[in-house]
């Protein structure tokens, strides 16, 4: 199964937008909950659907084990948002954005990490492809 990137990427452009205007707002060096919710409270504006710490849950030989992970948002039930406020992103923090995309099945993510100059030097995509997605030009 194909999914074309562009079923998804004027939501990334959307959330990426959403993101700059909180950056531009209150700058780097607060903590991540503050960019959540105003991060939220921008993609309300902009008329976007959300959910917010949804839990997912692991199975483990047939046991089901509650909100093992909580992820920040999840965006048009497309898009895994991953909001940080580090010195910068890490390895770590792509293998868990992955993890994220191969558990809920969404097709792309984003890694924000607001504790930068300049918010698109702190924005890294995710492509899911067990999802099916096939990385063909910008997502």
């Amino acid at each position: 199964m194909f999914i074309d990137p562009s079923t998804f990427s004027h939501v990334t452009r959307k959330i990426i937008g959403a993101a700059i205007e909180v950056h531009k707002t209150l700058g780097p060096g607060l903590l991540e909950s503050i960019y959540q919710a105003c991060l939220q409270r921008e993609l309300t504006s902009r008329n976007m659907r959300f959910v917010v710490q949804r839990p997912v849950p692991i199975v483990y030989k047939g046991l089901k084990l509650d909100a093992a992970y909580r992820i920040d948002l999840i965006v048009e039930d497309l898009v895994v948002v991953e909001v940080k406020s580090v010195a910068a992103l890490a390895p770590i923090h792509e293998a868990q954005g992955l993890t994220y995309l191969r558990l809920t099945g969404c097709p792309a993510g984003l890694l924000i990490n607001f504790n930068v100059p300049l918010l698109v030097d702190g924005v890294q995509r995710l492509l899911n492809p067990a999802a099916g997605v096939q990385n063909r030009g910008r997502s």
